[in-house]
Order: C-alpha cells, then sequence, then structure tokens
C-alpha cells in the first residue's frame, strides 16, 4: 500500500515561519462554532465579497478540517470589518477540478480579493485560476507553493500531533487502538498524522513496556464523509475489542462517534480542532492551528506584506511554532498528566523528540512493541 507520492516531497521543501498558536490550551478558537454565526452570509448587500472560500471535499461544516479554516476567514473578516462567503464547488465528494475551477472564478466575479482553499486536491484548479488572475491572491491551506508568486500556502507538522495523541493514549492505558483516515490514502496530511500516531504509540508502549495493536484503515475515507459502511467498520472494531479510535479526517468523525456509541466504554479522538464539545467519548483531538494560522496569512496580506513574506512561500508551522499540539485543558485523560504532556511537547518543540513525516510504503513493519492491522 504505497502512501507517498511526489506531491509529500514537495511538501518536504517547504520553509517554516514563526506563528503563536496556544497549543497547550483548548483550542476554543478552533471549534466552538457557537461563538461565531458559520452559516452567514458575510457578503455585502450588492452580494459581493472580497475574501472567499472555497471547499474541496466534505461539508463547509465538518467539526474538522473545512470548519477550522472557514473559522479562521469568519473570525479575521469580522474583527476587520471585511465581506466574506464561501463556496462549495458542485458535485459534493465527487467534484471535478472543473467545478472547483468555476466555484474560484465565481468567487473572483463576486469581488473576491483573496481567495482561501484548503485542501490538496486544489491544486490543479488554483494553478490554472490563479494564473489567469494574477492580481488575485491564494491561499493554499495544506498545500505547497505552485510556483506562482499570487499563491502563498500553509502547511503543518501533522505527525507531531498524530505523535502526541498515540503516545497520550498508551500512556492513558489503552492497549488496542484505531485510525481511520480520509483521502483513501492518498492524502499527504492524513498520512502524517496516521504515521505519527503509530509512532508516538510505539514510544509509549516501549516506554511502558506493554503491547499495543492498532488497527489501521483508508477504506471508506476516500472523500472525508460520514457513510454507513464506515460506521458499521468502526462498529466492528468496537465490537472485536478495540477501546479507542483516532477519527482522521473531516465528517467521518461523525460515522466513528455514532459507532462509539452503541459500546458503553468506546473511546474517540478528534482531529485538526478540538472535537471534544461534540462527546464526553472524545479524549483528546490532534490539533493544529488552522483558524489563527488563516487569521495570520489574512492579517499579512492586508497589512501590504504579501510580497514580502507570503508570495510563492509555503509556511510548515509545527511545535516550533506552537502550532500543533492537544488540547490538555478539555482534554478527558486521567493518568497521562499535563505536566508529562508539557515535557513531551518541549521534547519536540525543541527537535530532541522528532516524529517521522516520510510514511513507508509498509506501515505494518519496523515497530517492536506496536502490532499494525491494515483493515482494507
Amino acid at each position: 500500500m504505497k502512501r507517498i507520492t511526489a506531491i509529500v516531497l514537495a511538501l518536504l521543501m517547504v520553509t517554516g515561519v514563526a506563528l503563536a498558536f496556544a497549543s497547550c490550551t483548548p483550542a476554543t478558537e478552533e471549534s466552538k462554532a457557537d461563538e461565531l454565526d458559520l452559516t452567514a452570509d458575510g457578503a455585502a448587500q450588492d452580494g459581493t465579497a472580497e475574501i472567499a472560500l472555497v471547499t474541496d471535499v466534505g461539508q463547509l461544516l465538518d467539526k474538522s478540517f473545512n470548519q477550522g479554516t472557514w473559522e479562521g476567514v469568519v473570525r479575521y473578516a469580522k474583527d476587520n470589518g471585511k465581506s466574506y462567503k464561501y463556496y462549495q464547488p458542485a458535485n459534493g465528494a465527487d467534484a471535478s477540478d472543473t467545478d472547483r475551477q468555476t466555484a474560484m472564478q465565481q468567487a473572483i466575479t463576486n469581488g473576491a480579493k483573496i481567495i482561501v482553499a484548503p485542501g490538496f486536491l486544489q491544486a490543479t484548479a488554483m494553478t490554472e485560476i490563479a494564473t489567469q488572475n494574477p492580481d488575485i491572491k491564494f491561499v493554499f491551506v495544506d498545500g505547497w507553493a505552485l510556483g506562482l508568486d499570487n499563491v502563498t500556502a500553509i502547511v503543518y507538522k501533522e505527525q507531531e500531533s498524530g505523535y502526541l495523541a498515540g503516545y497520550a493514549a498508551v500512556m492513558e492505558g489503552y492497549t488496542k487502538l484505531g485510525f481511520t483516515g480520509g483521502g483513501g490514502g492518498t492524502n499527504p496530511a492524513v498520512n502524517r498524522y496516521g504515521y505519527g500516531f503509530l509512532q508516538g504509540a510505539e514510544a509509549a508502549a516501549v516506554e511502558k513496556n506493554v503491547d499495543v495493536s492498532v488497527k489501521y484503515s483508508f477504506l471508506y475515507g476516500s472523500t472525508f464523509s460520514a457513510s454507513p459502511e464506515l460506521q458499521t467498520q468502526i462498529s466492528g472494531w468496537y465490537d472485536g475489542g478495540t477501546e479507542v479510535v483516532f477519527a482522521c479526517g473531516g465528517s467521518m468523525f461523525n460515522s466513528v462517534l455514532s459507532a462509539a456509541g452503541k459500546y458503553d466504554n468506546a473511546k474517540v479522538i478528534g482531529v485538526d480542532v478540538d472535537q471534544s464539545y461534540e462527546s464526553a467519548r472524545v479524549i483528546t483531538s490532534a490539533m493544529k492551528g488552522l483558524a489563527v494560522s488563516v487569521q495570520k496569512v489574512l492579517g499579512q496580506f492586508y497589512d501590504g506584506k504579501w510580497d514580502s513574506e507570503l508570495k510563492n512561500n509555503a509556511q510548515n508551522l509545527g511545535a516550533s511554532d506552537d502550532a500543533t499540539g492537544l488540547p490538555t485543558d478539555t482534554w478527558s485523560l486521567k493518568n497521562f498528566s499535563v505536566e508529562d504532556y508539557n515535557a513531551l511537547y518541549a521534547k519536540i518543540k525543541s527537535g530532541e523528540v522528532t516524529p517521522k513525516d516520510v510514511v513507508p510504503d509498509d506501515v505494518t513493519a519496523g515497530w517492536t512493541k506496536v502490532t499494525v492491522e491494515i483493515d482494507a
């Protein structure tokens, strides 16, 4: 099962810049949607909007990646008196590059000065539309530098958050884990989350001298959407003894949470944003600073710093930028202390502990205390 493409190699070449994100505190900026009306159309009365978000696959309010990015757009726009609007390409989970191009062009027709587009599948459409519209700026979230002066990218070190989640789960006492990922195994960010999760579980298992098993699957996550098939699969995992599942893929979280609801002690690990507010079954979440990083880039744009800081650049953000981590104030972990977490986080931040970001072809090999079972 090959998980690496040339896309990942491109991501390894990006450069990092500093970003303040309180990963050791609850991600209320990222996930408390009730503080904002995320369904509102923030366009001007004539229908124009200068800040646009164009989604890729999945729903806008997916309680995960799209929603976290959208919150950043809404917060910045509201705080700075800017008009804003979101666009979801036609055909939903089956959206094509043409559908994405049409959505981006519609945003430009409606007055967009800057378009925020989350998701690595945006690359082809963004390259085309950005080339045709050199005066419009584009923010490629979870993307890479496209070689265009009017495109900037934000990339995260998801392997760090995945590592912390896997380590925390095993230190908490769980030894039967699960990981279900979006993108069908082709999404570099999700793959980094999953491989980091395995690395963290292995490190904790070695430290505790316990054996850990991990169910590992991309089978029902190609569209990042909830589905009866995914819920049935995860129910089978829980029924077979799996204790906690890392739900890594947008609305897939809903299927995993529904499956967990059938079993008294079944737990879930959220992704991208703090999902503890969705259910008491969420023990923690592997986060990245979506909203704050989007707000930062929008601020740089409106401060006139595009040419000096953003054009044809990718910001690779991780613990050293306080842009990855777990929400310690809202997690429900009892055996893994905040103090121990902070000590580990400091080691990742300093580089003493460096989770690998290049996912091997065979993720089942190379472990001493972890057994990985691919549920394909």
